[in-house]
């Protein structure tokens, strides 16, 4: 696994990707949407590291208005290619990930790159920070996160022709530009970049749905991993026990490849696994007829919008008319999974943020009063109310005469809700298959109407619990609802059995067909950035 760390060291470098312009056939527009192919093409020198990077840092900057990035490092962008290009030319490529644009989250910390995970409580903090052992990341992902200081990113569907045709038949007067969608969770930022093609793939990560409720709203695949299979050093920790780095791509087979580079034990991270792990090759299943599909019956609650309830059934009716055995299964401490979620997850925050005090790193308030007034003023000013109603619910149930009630009560009801999965994989399911929002993407202006707690419990009502069970779970794009925006299906598997349920996620991927989004005045503006064609058919394997 060393070796393979330090092939992505050098391999990924800033970059971004473009679709063609409107005119262009649905084919192009298809394979511009996947990944897998950069990687031929890049070997036959159809295309060079050089020429991709500067084209995709262009798209980058015409599609600054989303707020998807917070900083870009462009000079060392461009060194990389160079790098990797003399490579390609000796004919030593790392591998097929070697030249290939890939962005990460703020929350990852790189050297020689600031870090602030869109907090004013790491803003300006310039400390050389351990080498990220994933990836040198040159694109620092604006982070949508509850914290965020930098201001919400915007859903590219927002501005897709999809969406804009269908809000000019049903709200003619309202002003466009004013309706802009959330993303979703706190990779928000990896999501809309993905979407919007300004990268190939994205870090995010998963606490209790955070890559893949964005994925969900924004049209493309977010993978959760397994706990354990891919390692945590690198990334600031909000809670420990169920922290995933997680993976965001346009299409299953490049989530693959991406956490083939990724998974495997990691002497830093002690709770990583022991055993090798091979490489995350996706098989082109085309009989089901031997899976075994559950429903979890706790999911269909009375606040799934009818529309989602409509795309799962037909997602379960597809598996079944193909000859897979689609059976209803319970998960009967469901009920119970989002107020044990909060209960942990607060108290895990309150600790983690616990080392933020103006002493060693990061934000430090100008008070000099006493060290006790710095402490307060430093965390006043870098967190947020978001963040600070956290700390302070987690640092309640971690009080002495609270901790046996909640804490340890909250941790028997995290082993109940394991066990339910246990019980149901033991039975002969092979994957779940569930919601993973509620509904599409909402406006802004409707969201916000909301107070955090509210719709945090809402968003990861579908999410948090495969968190707390430390299985893998995938989200992947079904089909556009009324309003002409993406509606995602989650589907969730046995523990590290991640190739398995990413094998059924392709061929789940490959029958719905999803639309390419089709954000028309940025095709137009950018159909110049590619005028020779050379990436009509590049994707990354």
């Amino acid at each position: 696994m060393v070796k393979q760390w330090k092939q992505c060291q050098t391999l990924f470098f800033g970059g971004s990707k473009i679709t063609a312009d409107a005119d262009c056939s649905h084919e192009i527009k298809r394979r511009l949407l996947l990944g897998r192919k950069v990687s031929v093409a890049l070997k036959q020198g159809r295309v060079t590291p050089t020429e991709l990077c500067q084209r995709c840092l262009s798209l980058i900057k015409k599609t600054k208005f989303l707020n998807a990035y917070i900083t870009v490092s462009e000079e060392v962008a461009l060194k990389q290619a160079e790098e990797s290009e003399k490579r390609y030319k000796k004919g030593h490529s790392l591998g097929d990930l070697d030249g290939i644009p890939v962005a990460v989250k703020d929350n990852f910390s790189t050297s020689g790159i600031e870090t602030t995970c869109a907090s004013n409580m790491l803003k300006g903090d310039h400390i050389k920070r351990v080498l990220l052992r994933y990836l040198a990341s040159l694109l620092r992902l604006r982070s949508g996160s509850t914290d965020g200081i930098f201001g919400p990113v915007k859903n590219p569907w927002s501005y897709s022709k999809q969406y804009r045709e269908k809000r000019k038949q049903n709200f003619h007067s309202e002003n466009e530009d004013s309706n802009w969608l959330i993303t979703g969770g706190s990779s928000g930022g990896s999501a809309a970049a993905v979407s919007a093609f300004t990268c190939f793939a994205a870090l995010g990560s998963d606490t209790g749905g955070s890559t893949r409720n964005p994925a969900a709203h924004c049209g493309v695949v977010g993978l959760k991993p397994s706990y354990g299979l891919v390692s945590r050093h690198g990334l600031i920790p909000l809670v420990n026990s169920m922290d995933v780095p997680g993976i965001l791509t346009r299409c299953v087979d490049d989530a693959a490849t991406v956490l083939g580079i990724l998974a495997g034990h990691d002497p830093k991270d002690s709770t990583t696994i022991q055993d090798p792990v091979k490489p995350f090759t996706l098989p082109s299943l085309t009989d089901v007829s031997k899976l075994c599909i559950g429903i979890p019956k706790e999911y269909l609650t009375p606040e799934l919008s009818s529309e989602v309830q409509s795309l799962w059934s037909k997602a379960a009716n597809l598996f079944e008319s193909e000859g897979a055995k689609v059976i209803e299964v319970s998960l009967p401490h469901t009920s119970y999974s989002i107020v044990c979620y909060h209960v942990l997850c607060t108290s895990e925050v309150a600790s983690n943020m616990a080392r933020f005090d103006g002493l060693e790193y990061g934000h430090r308030c100008d008070s000099d009063v006493s060290t006790e007034a710095m402490y307060a003023a430093t965390r006043r000013e870098g967190f947020n109310d978001v963040v600070r109603g956290r700390i302070l619910s987690g640092n309640f149930f971690l009080l002495k005469e609270n901790y046996e009630n909640y804490f340890v009560k909250a941790q028997k009801v995290r082993r109940l809700i394991a066990n339910d999965f246990v019980n149901v994989f033991n039975s002969g399911v092979d994957v779940l298959l569930t919601p993973t929002t509620l509904s599409e993407a909402v406006p802004y202006a409707e969201f916000i109407k909301e107070d955090n707690r509210t719709r945090s419990a809402q968003d990861d009502i579908f999410t948090q619990a495969v968190n707390m069970a430390g299985l893998p779970a995938v989200s992947v794009p079904m089909a556009l609802s009324s309003q002409g925006l993406p509606v995602g299906l989650q589907f969730i598997g046995r523990a590290f059995c991640d190739q398995q349920l990413l094998t059924v996620a392709k061929w789940f991927e490959k029958q719905v067909q999803f639309p390419v989004i089709q954000l028309q005045e940025l095709m137009d503006d950018c159909s110049s950035v590619f005028e020779n064609e050379k990436l009509a058919s590049v994707s990354v394997k």
